[in-house]
């Protein structure tokens, strides 16, 4: 079926997109002319913006796909997700083999993961690697200190905790790389094939993968000028820990459209509020479990994988409180609000040509209460 025939689907069967008086474009008028500005000036080379309220979809694309390539981005245009992987890819792999009964949140990790043990690593739990409470380090230079992807995941399992496990929040590429081999040994399979197979097939998400083919090229945007590689990144993941895994791991390596993105949020949004007939089943309890706020430890923002608005976040400060969503290091985001029955997605290559830009941080916080405040009360 094709992607346009699954996305009617989705909203039919959502009881979403029902509204007598579709949003119009110039809702966003505020948004996208803040966006325009903000590229203008060299916050990332090019960016989309795309919105789902109430399952109709707004979009508004603005720059360049990188230096040298006038071709400008739309909402099928593909961007290095990064840490967008995560939420989309790997936190719901997660719940569905929760959902399954495959994966126990309460579990010890070295149950699924055998090598990770010794240190004070049974007491790490599931649940401790999705809120990041772990106390494993931060990050590891992985891609430095191996050779292949067996010996990069040999060191991530053996990594000494920094802390207790549940002691403190410390968000961790290496929690989320040891999460990636316990849900894969929950469903017996990698987790690119479990995502293809029941996840991105199923919603018709059809420009959403880790390890993009050649053809995709011309529609993908590049990230970085990567001293390591010695070369433009372009159609390849850009965090080099990734890349040693091979370009499918659990913290990075998805790449995937705006289109794709909102079609994702619409239906992680149908299964918390419970409709039925949806093309993935998930149990509405385990995703509002998995998107609201667990308070481990006390004043975390965290979800279960996912994060909920906190002060000076990419939320920005007028999303209701039961919102959720996630960044990217490349200049992506996503925000989900059952409130309002929206999704803000946006995207960019912030990283091109090199990751030392830093003005895209308040962009993004700006860019959503811009859009919450072009489509009014909800």
């Amino acid at each position: 079926m094709r992607r346009a025939s699954l996305t009617l689907l989705l909203v039919a069967a959502c009881g979403r997109g029902h509204t007598d008086r579709p949003v119009p474009l110039s809702a966003l008028a505020s948004a996208r002319a803040y966006l325009d500005s903000a590229v203008a000036t060299g916050a990332a080379p090019g960016a989309v913006l795309g919105v789902s309220i109430r399952g109709q979809h707004l979009y508004h694309a603005t720059g360049v796909l990188g230096a040298g390539m006038p071709a400008r981005p739309d909402s099928s245009t593909v961007y290095d997700l990064a840490s967008l992987t995560k939420v989309v890819g790997l936190t719901t792999a997660v719940m569905l083999a929760v959902d399954a009964d495959r994966l126990d949140l309460d579990a010890p990790a070295t149950k699924y993961v055998p090598a990770f043990r010794g240190g004070g690593r049974e007491a790490v739990t599931i649940r401790h690697l999705l809120t990041h409470t772990s106390g494993l380090p931060a990050f590891r230079l992985l891609y430095r200190e191996t050779a292949d992807r067996m010996s990069a995941l040999a060191l991530a399992d053996t990594t000494a905790l920094d802390t207790l496990p549940g002691a403190r929040f410390v968000y961790s590429d290496l929690g989320a790389i040891v999460l990636t081999q316990a849900v894969e040994a929950a469903w017996g399979e990698p987790l690119d094939a479990i995502l293809d197979r029941r996840v991105f097939a199923p919603l018709g998400m059809g420009a959403t993968r880790f390890l993009p083919p050649a053809d995709w090229l011309p529609r993908i945007a590049p990230t970085e000028q990567d001293p390591w590689r010695g070369r433009m990144i372009h159609g390849e993941v850009h965090d080099e820990n990734a890349a040693r895994l091979g370009g499918v791991s659990g913290h990075a390596g998805l790449f995937g459209s705006a289109r794709d993105m909102l079609v994702f949020g619409d239906w992680l949004l149908a299964a918390r509020a419970g409709h039925d007939s949806l093309p993935v089943a998930l149990d509405p309890d385990i995703a509002r479990r998995f998107t609201t706020r667990q308070d481990l430890p006390p004043g975390s923002s965290r979800a279960l994988g996912w994060d909920t608005p906190s002060d000076m976040s990419s939320a920005g400060t007028l999303l209701s409180p039961r919102s959720f969503g996630h960044t990217g290091f490349t200049g992506t985001s996503i925000w989900l609000d059952p409130e309002r029955d929206i999704v803000i997605v946006l995207l960019s290559n912030r990283v091109h040509p090199t990751r030392e830009n830093g003005k895209w941080g308040p962009v993004r916080r700006n860019v959503a209460d811009r859009v919450v405040q072009g489509l009014g009360t909800p």
